[in-house]
C-alpha cells in the first residue's frame, strides 16, 4: 500500500451533502477536509511557473492509479509529448496510463480565427470531443488547462460570462470532478475575471522571492459548502510530486507518551531522573566545543540500538565529517547508516526559505518515517528572518513531530552562557527538555559542565555535572559544584 493510500484512508469522512475527491497529494486533502468537491469544478489559478499544471496533473494521475477514478487531460496550450516529458520527472508515466486506459490526454488547439462572438457561436464541438473522452475511458475526472488559450478571444463580458456557465453546467452534468486552470490577472485572480464566481472552490497558487529566496505558497480562496483552510501554505514539488504542508491546522491534542527512553549517555540518564520521554522536544544549547553535536550522536545511536529509525538534518557539517567524528570517540555509527537505521541530510540553511525547509523536513519524516529527528542547529535559521518567524518556524515543527510521535533533538550555539540562556528562551516554553552545555573554568583548568535547566515530568537533578569527551564517547562524572569565573 502506498504512502498516498495510507493518507488518504486516514482522513476523516466529510460532512454530509458534501462529497469529495481525494486529491492523493500529501497535505492537501487535509486542508480542503477530504479533497476537492467530487462532481463538480475547481479554479486553480496563479502566475507562470507556480505549479498550475503539476498540481492538476497530479490530481488526475493519483485519482487514477490509486483511486480507481480514470481522468481526462485535454490541454490548449502544451503537446501531448511536452506534458509526457514535465511529469516524468515527478515519476509519472504518462504513456503507460494511456495505454492501459485509465488516462487519456487529448490536445486541443484553437486559433483566433475560430472564435466568433456573433450569432449562434458556443463550445458544442468541445463539448462533444470531450465528451467523447470521457465516455471513451468512463472518465470521472476532468483537467482543462487553460482557460486563457479557450476563451482569450472573447472581448464580450456578455459571451465570455454565458460561454464560462455552459462550460461549467457541461462539467457537472457529465458528473465529473473537473480541474481548470486559469493565468493570474491584473488586481484579481483570473485574467477574465469571471471564472472564480462559477467555481464550487477556488485555489490560488503564488510563487514569490523574498530575501533572495523563492517559495511556492498555495490558499484555499473559496470552496463552497465546506469548512476548509483558509491560510497560506508552503508546498514543495519534488521528484515524487506535491507535498503541502498545513502549517496552521495542527492543534494541541495529540497523546503525551509515558514511555522512557535513554539518551546513550547512562550517567546523564541518572541525572534526568531516567532519560527523556518519548516524542518528547530536546532543546541542547551552549557554546562552540562544548559537546552538543556529541550528545546527539549519542542519542542516535541509543535509538539505531532499539531498532528504531533516526533521522540527522545537519546545517554545519557534512554527513560524512560527522560520521567521521563519531568515529573518533567510538561511536559507529556508519554501521546504523549501512542498516537503514540512520538517515543524513545535509542542508545549507541559505539554499531555501525558512517554509520551504519546514516543508523539506516534514517531507523528510513522511518518507523515512523514523522515531528521532535530530537538527543540528537550529541557530543555522537566524538571519533568515524575523525572531518571530524563526520561533513560529520551530513551533510548527515540534508540534507536527508531536503528533507523529517523534521525538526531536535540536542544539543551539551561542557565544557564552548567558547568551546561550537567551538563545533558548524563544521556544523553551515549548520545549521538554532543556540541556545548557558549557566550557568552566576552575581550578585553573577548563573543564565542560552539563546542567539540566528544565526537564518536565521528570525528577532531575539541578547541579551542573562535569563530563569528558574520551575515546569511548560521553562520560559524565559526579556531581561536583564549579566555581564559574566572571
Amino acid at each position: 500500500m502506498t504512502a498516498h493510500k495510507k493518507r488518504a484512508r486516514a482522513h476523516e469522512t466529510p460532512p454530509a451533502g458534501i462529497r469529495k475527491a481525494q486529491s492523493g497529494i500529501a497535505g492537501l486533502d487535509e486542508i480542503t477536509g477530504g479533497g476537492l468537491p467530487a462532481g463538480r469544478p475547481t479554479l486553480i489559478c496563479g502566475g507562470p511557473g507556480c505549479g498550475k499544471t503539476m498540481l492538476a496533473m497530479e490530481f488526475l494521475v493519483r485519482g487514477a492509479t490509486e483511486f480507481g477514478e480514470p481522468g481526462v487531460f485535454m490541454s490548449f496550450e502544451e503537446t501531448a509529448d511536452d506534458l509526457e516529458q514535465n511529469v516524468a520527472s515527478m515519476g509519472f508515466d504518462l504513456k503507460a496510463l494511456q495505454r492501459r486506459r485509465k488516462v487519456v490526454v487529448d490536445e486541443v488547439r484553437v486559433a483566433r480565427s475560430e472564435i466568433h462572438e456573433t450569432g449562434e457561436y458556443d463550445l458544442e464541438g468541445l463539448f462533444i470531443r470531450l465528451g467523447h473522452a470521457i465516455d471513451t475511458i468512463g472518465a470521472k475526472r476532468v483537467v482543462l488547462d487553460t482557460l486563457e488559450a479557450l476563451f482569450g478571444g472573447f472581448s464580450n463580458a456578455a459571451v465570455l460570462r454565458a460561454e464560462l456557465r455552459r462550460l461549467f453546467d457541461w462539467l457537472k452534468q457529465k458528473k465529473v470532478t473537473a480541474v481548470i486552470t486559469g493565468e493570474r490577472g491584473d488586481g484579481q485572480l483570473t485574467r477574465q475575471g469571471l471564472e472564480e464566481y462559477v467555481s464550487d472552490c477556488v485555489i490560488l497558487l503564488d510563487h514569490r522571492v523574498a530575501n533572495q529566496l523563492t517559495i511556492r505558497r498555495l490558499r484555499i480562496v473559496k470552496y463552497r459548502g465546506t469548512v476548509h483552510g483558509t491560510d497560506e501554505y508552503p508546498f514543495l514539488i519534488s521528484q515524487k510530486g506535491i507535498s503541502v504542508l498545513p502549517i496552521t491546522s495542527l492543534t494541541l491534542t495529540h497523546r503525551a507518551p509515558t514511555k522512557i527512553v535513554s539518551s546513550g549517555i547512562p550517567e546523564l540518564d541518572t541525572a534526568l531522573g531516567g532519560g527523556f520521554y518519548e516524542a518528547s522536544t530536546i532543546l541542547v544549547s551552549g557554546m562552540a566545543g562544548t559537546g552538543k553535536s556529541t550528545f546527539a550522536g549519542h542519542l542516535a545511536a541509543a535509538t539505531c540500538e532499539r531498532g528504531e529509525k533516526a533521522l540527522y538534518v545537519g546545517l554545519e557539517q557534512s554527513p560524512d565529517e560527522f560520521l567521521r567524528n563519531m568515529q573518533g570517540i567510538g561511536l559507529p555509527l556508519r554501521r546504523y547508516v549501512s542498516e537503514g537505521l540512520l538517515q543524513f541530510h545535509a542542508l545549507r540553511p541559505s539554499a531555501h526559505g525558512l517554509e520551504l525547509h519546514l516543508t523539506t523536513i516534514h517531507q523528510f519524516v513522511e518518507e523515512f518515517k523514523p522515531r528521532l529527528v535530530v537538527i543540528d542547529a537550529i541557530t543555522s535559521f537566524f538571519g533568515m528572518g524575523l525572531n518571530a518567524e524563526i520561533t513560529s518556524m520551530l513551533v510548527r515543527l515540534i508540534d507536527f513531530l508531536k503528533t507523529k510521535r517523534i521525538t526531536l533533538y535540536m542544539t543551539s550555539l551561542s557565544d557564552e552562557v548567558r547568551a546561550a540562556e537567551r538563545a533558548g528562551a524563544n521556544i523553551s516554553s515549548i520545549v521538554d527538555t532543556w540541556l545548557l552545555l558549557s566550557n568552566e573554568v576552575a581550578n585553573g583548568a577548563r573543564v565542560r559542565a552539563v546542567s539540566v535547566v528544565k526537564s518536565r515530568g521528570m525528577a532531575h537533578s539541578s547541579a551542573m555535572h562535569r563530563f569528558a569527551i574520551t575515546r569511548k564517547g560521553v562520560t559524565v562524572q559526579s556531581v561536583q559544584p564549579l566555581q564559574r569565573i566572571s
